[in-house]
């Protein structure tokens, strides 16, 4: 079989490595310059594992200019694998190959469609979820689908770790679908449509910490929200403070105004939420420097985070709430 890989993220690496192994080593790698990598949160050079692997690599910006275009179709695929790419690809990519592009998901699809779906996954409170190899085609997500394979969720699951369950579960599904296709076997699972949610794009503003909320909802956020994503933030006297591991503390006497710290300990900065519940904060990042315990953040006991208005943390630090997209592509 002959196969083009296009990618520029973690997963991309992982259907790389994957293909080589089974003795599918793609025709071509078509990837992101390394001037464009700020489009995906979990962006990976894969150059030099292509070169390693003797795979040729092809930079393109638009997979839907006429020069990426021409220059995909002359390799002749059999199959196209679009594996961590941000753009919708146009109707002149998907005719490219001989039978078909091949997407991967990080759902159950039609659950969950769209943008950031391991960050709304977690959002959601899901307890089980999924991933998808389908077919693509015109709309967002919608194709027929390959494989799919579920998994379940652990109570305080992260971003990262929920992240690195897809890249364990993707190589498996991966040679199953490999074994298929180069049988002639092209599964084709209409996905029923009239069951499809759909995930919005998220920005930086979006890690925004509302301390009026819930405990649980603030938790919530931080793990979504956490590597390789940039993190749930807040503002504490005029410096920003972003929070990278946290706790749910329930049942402390204390009370307090929403988002005052309470109480420093060895163990983290315990902060009131909206509900009188409170939030651990662990790990912690500020104005952009290393991360380091809470404890050791120069936090004060008493003092309030977040100034309770949005509008106050945007006339500090405006840039903060630049939008950019943060969650990797599907």
């Amino acid at each position: 079989m002959r196969i083009v890989l296009v990618g520029a993220v973690e997963s991309s690496l992982a259907v790389l490595r994957t293909l080589t192994e089974e003795r599918h080593a793609p025709v071509a790698l078509v990837t992101l310059p390394l001037t464009k990598s700020s489009r995906h949160s979990d962006f990976v050079d894969l150059r030099p594992a292509a070169t390693s692997m003797g795979v040729p690599v092809i930079e393109v910006s638009n997979v839907n200019s006429p020069d990426a275009v021409t220059q995909m179709r002359r390799l002749e695929p059999d199959f196209m694998f679009v594996i961590g790419w941000s753009q919708i690809c146009g109707p002149e990519f998907l005719h490219i190959p001989k039978h078909g592009c091949i997407g991967y998901h990080p759902s159950l699809l039609p659950e969950n469609r769209g943008r950031a779906v391991i960050a709304w996954t977690i959002l959601q409170g899901l307890e089980h979820s999924g991933g998808s190899l389908f077919w693509l085609a015109d709309g967002v997500d919608s194709g027929d689908l390959l494989i799919q394979r579920p998994l379940a969720l652990a109570p305080d699951e992260t971003a990262r770790t929920l992240m690195d369950k897809h890249l364990q579960m993707l190589p498996d599904i991966l040679r199953q679908a490999l074994a298929l296709l180069s049988a002639g076997n092209f599964p084709r699972i209409v996905q029923d449509s009239s069951k499809a949610t759909y995930c919005a794009r998220r920005t930086l503003a979006d890690g925004w910490i509302d301390w009026t909320r819930p405990a649980r909802e603030i938790w919530t956020l931080i793990r979504a929200a956490g590597r390789p994503y940039p993190g749930a933030f807040t503002i504490d006297r005029q410096r920003k403070l972003t929070i990278w591991a946290a706790n749910l503390v329930n049942g402390r006497p204390f009370w307090g105004m929403p988002g005052q710290i309470q109480e420093i300990t060895p163990a983290g900065v315990v902060v009131q939420c909206g509900d009188r519940e409170h939030v651990l904060l662990k790990l912690v990042q500020v104005d952009g420097g290393e991360e380091l315990a809470a404890a050791s953040a120069g936090l004060k006991t008493h003092s309030k985070l977040g100034m309770n208005q949005l509008f106050e943390a945007q006339r500090f630090e405006p840039r903060l709430f630049e939008t950019r997209a943060q969650g990797p592509s599907s």
